[in-house]
């Protein structure tokens, strides 16, 4: 960290997003880095290469594209600034930066806590890659809170967190969990990408790994695919970079110059994407076709307590389980909608929607809901035209 970004430490969150990370004076005063494509670093002399080779790659010398270059050190350290870690690494994908540190902090033998709410692709990995490693992946329920350590085993070396919870949105007591796993000297990971570390410090909350599916809300268009881990010290750093760069993970240097203009403007964008969705979410609560709203602002939702304890804010994605209906009235309901497409990932300018059904791969405890799950992304529409085209398609699907 330089003596620029030493001095934004005490700044607003604004303030830092807008400065941090960048030095136009070492680029002919552009106020953006510019990209740099490239493999292949040339030495003027051999002691430059192995003074190279020897050098902290956070702030050495570069030695090769492979291994970072300007634009993933730029995204890299405010990252690792915004989450208040050691360190970070970025990869080409969010479900890349899911299974860095699994495969980095487990092996052979080793018993890993999992999350029943977590992201799917996160589930598979849990399900097929660990166990033939010969790693024991367990689901345990994301509301078990500090009852987690009757769960733990002597071979216990990682417990997964997401929070909230992926398609139902439960809200885990992170600090809690942390505690208990501190204390066995246990690796704790947590999936962050719904609320960012601006929303929810999660380093400062106990824990050691941060996952961030960048592809969301940090770039916010679209239209790239990145994902990044933030370490708390050195030590849980340095083991994810060194398996991040045995396997070869890489981060394109057009990503993350394209994923550091979206984050100038992430802090007000996650207050358009919240306020927006509060107020469909509420429109949908009060709906009669509406059982349940799954957003953790909401007073009525079951964990409501421990996100106002703990985050500091929501974002744009929820969760609605509508009353029981035939398929083909939910089809109705999800084709005559105007301003949603149906479509994965989230976190950009437009708003989605997708349908889940989680009945068979929810075990803590078993998903039994018999209406549609849906998860609505919330974009940055005028929330009354989203509003008014939600009603429209409830009632063309009647």
């Amino acid at each position: 960290m330089n003596d620029r970004e030493e001095a934004l430490k005490g700044a607003g969150t604004g303030t830092r997003l807008a400065h941090a990370a960048r030095e136009p004076a070492a680029h002919h005063g552009f106020v953006n880095t510019p990209v740099h494509r490239g493999s292949t670093v040339v030495f003027p002399t051999l002691d430059a290469l192995e003074a190279a080779m020897r050098a902290d790659s956070r702030s050495g010398p570069y030695i090769y594209g492979l291994l970072g270059n300007p634009n993933s050190r730029e995204l890299e350290r405010l990252l690792a600034m915004l989450d208040g870690g050691a360190g970070a690494v970025v990869v080409q994908s969010g479900l890349a930066a899911v299974s860095v540190p699994l495969l980095a902090m487990l092996r052979s033998g080793d018993h890993i806590l999992m999350t029943d709410s977590c992201y799917g692709p996160t589930r598979h990995i849990a399900k097929t890659i660990l166990p033939a490693m010969g790693v024991e992946a367990e689901f345990y329920d994301p509301r078990v809170g500090a009852a987690i350590e009757s769960r733990l085993r002597a071979n216990t070396r990682v417990i997964y967190m997401e929070s909230p919870g992926s398609l139902t949105f439960e809200i885990q007591d992170v600090p809690a969990i942390a505690r208990v796993a501190r204390a066995r000297g246990i690796t704790t990971i947590l999936d962050n990408t719904w609320a960012t570390p601006l929303l929810f410090p999660a380093i400062e909350h106990g824990v050691d790994l941060v996952v961030h599916a960048l592809t969301k809300y940090q770039s916010g268009n679209s239209d790239i695919l990145l994902g990044a881990v933030v370490a708390r010290d050195d030590a849980h750093w340095r083991a994810v970079k060194q398996h991040a760069e045995a396997h070869g993970h890489y981060a394109h240097p057009d990503d993350c110059a394209t994923c550091l203009r979206g984050m100038r403007s992430l802090e007000v964008r996650l207050a358009r994407h919240a306020a927006s969705a509060l107020e469909v979410a509420r429109f949908l609560e009060a709906h009669a076709e509406v059982k349940a709203v799954l957003h953790p602002a909401l007073p009525s939702h079951p964990d409501h307590a421990i996100w106002k304890r703990d985050f500091r804010g929501a974002s744009g994605l929820f969760g609605c389980i509508l009353k029981p209906r035939p398929r083909a009235r939910l089809q109705r309901f999800l084709e005559s909608l105007r301003y949603f497409g149906m479509g994965f990932s989230w976190g950009g300018f437009e708003s989605l929607v997708v349908s889940s059904d989680l009945s068979q791969s929810r075990v803590a405890p078993p998903w039994t809901e018999e209406g549609p799950l849906l998860r609505f992304q919330i974009g940055l529409e005028d929330p009354r035209d989203l509003i008014a085209d939600l009603s429209r398609a409830f009632d063309a699907s009647r």
